[in-house]
């Protein structure tokens, strides 16, 4: 009989550890979920907050000022519309330009649709007047980058 009851003991305390872990694993995995739930929700914000970012805020765009930088103005400009800071902003209107530069000198023209054309025209070699003196020099053949204003250009003139 005693051998028994010491069995049954043993059977009730294994029971309740049994029982005890059941219920720590429960607690862990309650917790896991729980974390798990907390960087979804993190991810989520961070989400919404990168779509916002990407959203172009609405912004009421100023010409330069007399005296001012157009540059500047532009590097403002993007900041304000994309919401990038304004080193990224400096150095999206710096690739530009230098594409723009390399474009112009291998294809000859540099289109961009609806606000003009820039494109390379050649003067010839002539003779001119030196106006100090009055003597006639040579002015040698050169090479120069024209503008011609686009469609939607024209119509906001």
């Amino acid at each position: 009989m005693a051998r028994k009851r010491a069995a049954k003991k043993t059977t009730r305390r294994a029971k309740k550890k049994a029982g005890a872990k059941r219920k720590t694993t429960a607690k862990r995995t309650a917790v896991r979920k729980k974390t798990a739930r907390k960087k979804t929700a993190r991810k989520k914000t961070a989400r919404r907050k990168t779509a916002a970012k990407r959203a172009a805020p609405v912004v009421k765009l100023k010409p330069t000022s007399r005296g001012g930088s157009d540059r500047e103005n532009l590097v403002k400009v993007l900041q304000a519309t994309t919401g990038i800071t304004k080193i990224s902003a400096n150095n999206a209107l710096n690739a530009l330009l230098i594409t723009m530069g390399l474009s112009i000198a291998k294809n000859k023209s540099f289109q961009l649709v609806g606000f003009g054309t820039f494109r390379v025209s050649k003067r010839k070699a002539r003779w001119g007047v030196n106006p100090a003196t009055g003597q006639r020099i040579r002015i040698k053949a050169s090479k120069s980058v024209r503008f011609k204003p686009g469609t939607h250009l024209k119509a906001s003139l």
